[in-house]
């Protein structure tokens, strides 16, 4: 699809206008001019809609009268000072939603002089091709049939703006995130007949042409290296257990310590000799959503040029049945040296984890260190599908996310750590245990995961498993099952906070 902006004084005369009302049904220019070329007709309409201009009203009128266009579409913005950057997005993507059934190949948008928003101008601009984009991702690599009737015949979105240079200069950090986006959610769609271990680190080395430098560990270098957490988990399935680390180097000071982000990557996950219900199974292609986002954080990243040194470790792995699979009741030796009791082989996520984390902060001593994974049931109890479950020894640093959160549209909720929930993992013959038992599920996974976290080493962990995918459409922004949670928060953490 095209995304393209063009001076506020060009003429529409084809395809699908967009234009607005603030609440009150207060026309704004375009809808004003356009009331007035057809005579009110378009005033008329909305009256007849029970049109008032709150946000996410949306009024369609087909062949508008002294109007060139196929439809005018008239939006409501809602209140001036409500309507900010995230508004925007989900305004345009109400938009391509609507056209989806249609057989319009063009829109255009004029949402210009909104007075009051907290978004206006090139930045409005901006975020409503964002917001388009977004919307417009499709995962149809597999059909053969009907496409037709699935795929939007929509090929051209234009948005007016007074400045276009502005415009595409403000678009560009954005449409970063929006392919770093597209790339997770790619990963969370793709079957796991497809993505593998091997194959997702294949897809990873696509980085170097960006100028990512990428390290790929096999399972004897991980060996060597002591990864016995890591490895037991991939133990009983026939592909290869892989780690890949991603280095960006942005920074104008090339030796400054980096950020860290680690991600869990079971690309499919049958509980292992603790095997899933078939219903509980099914899904389990999507257990590799945290590497996912932190892959697309990485091409974000690299595309935007982001002055930052950042590094990424991925932990890939299949979690199968199998004769030589690992056994409730093994102990392995983790590469911090810790031992583990495993106890049920399908709390795997926090193993492999385990010995990533502490890879990335014994190779890198990053500033800080965040790990994204699909990890427990228990946080869709507590958080659904709104929030990621925040955990961390830091609060700065949580305090930081929650903000980019608020402003990306991703937000996260903070969740209790203590030493009372220590008790829960302890291992009456290793150092601990892999499950802490009916209660505090969530809570007794991060601090399960905080022990392999260095004193002195800033971290935070976010259970991603309420937000990864989803069934439907329930978020306007998400077209698909897989959702690419994680790359607009960690990106805006890192524009926000941790540039030179």
């Amino acid at each position: 699809m095209q995304f393209n902006f063009a001076a506020a004084s060009l003429k529409v005369e084809a395809g699908s206008l967009v234009v607005a009302a603030s609440e009150g049904t207060v026309l704004l220019p375009a809808a004003a001019k356009a009331d007035k070329a057809s005579k009110g007709a378009v005033g008329r309409a909305l009256a007849a809609s029970r049109f008032t201009g709150k946000a996410g009203q949306l009024v369609e009128i087909l062949a508008p009268a002294g109007l060139s266009v196929n439809r005018l579409i008239v939006l409501g913005l809602g209140k001036a000072e409500e309507f900010d950057a995230s508004a925007a997005q989900s305004a345009a993507a109400a938009v391509l939603g609507r056209l989806k059934g249609s057989n319009e190949t063009a829109v255009t948008f004029d949402l210009e002089g909104l007075k009051g928003a907290k978004v206006a101008g090139a930045d409005l601009a901006a975020n409503l091709v964002f917001g388009a984009k977004l919307k417009s991702y499709a995962f149809d690599h597999y059909r053969t049939k009907d496409l037709d009737e699935r795929l939007s015949k929509l090929t051209k979105v234009t948005v007016l703006t007074t400045d276009v240079a502005a415009a595409k200069k403000a678009w560009a950090p954005l449409d970063a995130v929006a392919e770093g986006t597209y790339l997770a959610r790619d990963l969370v769609n793709e079957p796991p007949n497809v993505l593998y271990p091997a194959e997702f680190a294949r897809r990873a080395k696509a980085l170097v042409k960006l100028g990512v430098k990428v390290t790929v560990l096999g399972e004897t270098q991980m060996k060597r290296l002591g990864m016995g957490a890591l490895l037991g988990v991939g133990q009983g399935s026939e592909r290869e257990s892989q780690l890949v680390v991603l280095e960006w180097k942005g920074s104008r000071k090339k030796t400054a310590a980096p950020i860290a982000f680690v991600g869990k990557g079971v690309c499919f996950d049958s509980g292992g000799l603790s095997l899933k219900p078939g219903a509980g199974m099914m899904g389990m292609k999507g257990d590799m959503g945290g590497a996912a986002a932190v892959i697309g954080t990485m091409r974000a990243l690299a595309l935007r040029k982001a002055k930052v040194n950042a590094v990424a470790v991925l932990a890939l792995v299949e979690n199968m049945p199998d004769g030589k699979a690992q056994r409730p009741d093994d102990v392995v030796t983790s590469l911090s040296g810790q031992t583990i009791e495993v106890l049920n082989t399908d709390a795997e996520g926090r193993l492999v984890l385990a010995d990533a984390l502490w890879y990335a902060q014994d190779k890198f001593a990053p500033k800080f260190v965040i790990d994204l994974a699909t990890l427990t049931g228990a946080i869709l109890i507590a958080l659904g599908g709104e929030h990621a479950g925040l955990f961390s020894n830091d609060d700065t640093l949580s305090g930081q996310l929650a903000e980019a959160g608020k402003a990306a549209g991703e937000p996260v909720w903070r969740l209790p750590l203590g030493k009372g929930y220590d008790k829960l993992i302890r291992s009456k013959i290793a150092d601990m245990k892999n499950i802490g038992g009916q209660h505090a599920g969530s809570i007794t996974a991060a601090q399960f995961l905080q022990r392999f976290v260095k004193d002195k080493t800033p971290w935070v962990h976010l259970d991603i498993a309420g937000v990864a995918w989803q069934d439907g459409e329930q978020k306007p922004l998400i077209p698909s099952w897989g959702t690419g949670w994680g790359v607009r928060l960690l990106d805006r953490l890192v524009a926000d906070n941790y540039e030179d």
